[in-house]
């Protein structure tokens, strides 16, 4: 993947704030980082799991969407002096898209904003996919527990 120069505003790359990594690791860059929102790019790939020939099912903007929550996590872990952990995709509300298939090689921009966070980890992001000719909005429920070894203990 090739390697974007970090912004002042942004010093961190998508593979920093993002804990998927080989193949799972779609995110070509963070753009942007404020308190409640976020934007990334990706470029879709015909070299990964996900394509079909020269083709990527529509349906995965919303694992790209995830990433981009992923990356906002991240980046706000990492500004308190908190390691990056690994959350949960617990649901996707209003899920819409103008298109079946992502054109591989396009550039697609994710954009997604925070709409509420509660004290036990649960949040609310409404996202945003755009590029030539596609347009792709959910709503993502997620969950990050405090401590992740604790709670995958708890659930076995």
């Amino acid at each position: 993947m090739e390697q974007h120069p970090s912004s002042p505003a942004q010093p961190y790359s998508a593979e920093e704030l993002v804990p998927h990594s080989g193949d799972m690791s779609l995110l070509e860059e963070v753009l942007e980082v404020a308190e409640e929102t976020l934007r990334a790019r990706v470029k879709v790939r015909d070299d990964g799991i996900f394509s079909r020939g020269n083709r990527v099912p529509a349906y995965v903007g919303i694992e790209y969407m995830a990433q981009a929550v992923a990356a906002f996590s991240g980046y706000h872990a990492r500004q308190a002096g908190k390691p990056v952990e690994l959350g949960f995709l617990l649901g996707t509300r209003r899920f819409n898209t103008t298109v079946a298939w992502f054109a591989c090689g396009s550039t697609l921009e994710i954009a997604v904003e925070r709409l509420l966070q509660a004290d036990n980890g649960m949040a609310t992001f409404e996202c945003r996919l755009t590029g030539e000719g596609v347009e792709q909005s959910a709503r993502l429920n997620v969950f990050q527990p405090d401590n992740i070894e604790e709670y995958l203990k708890e659930k076995r």
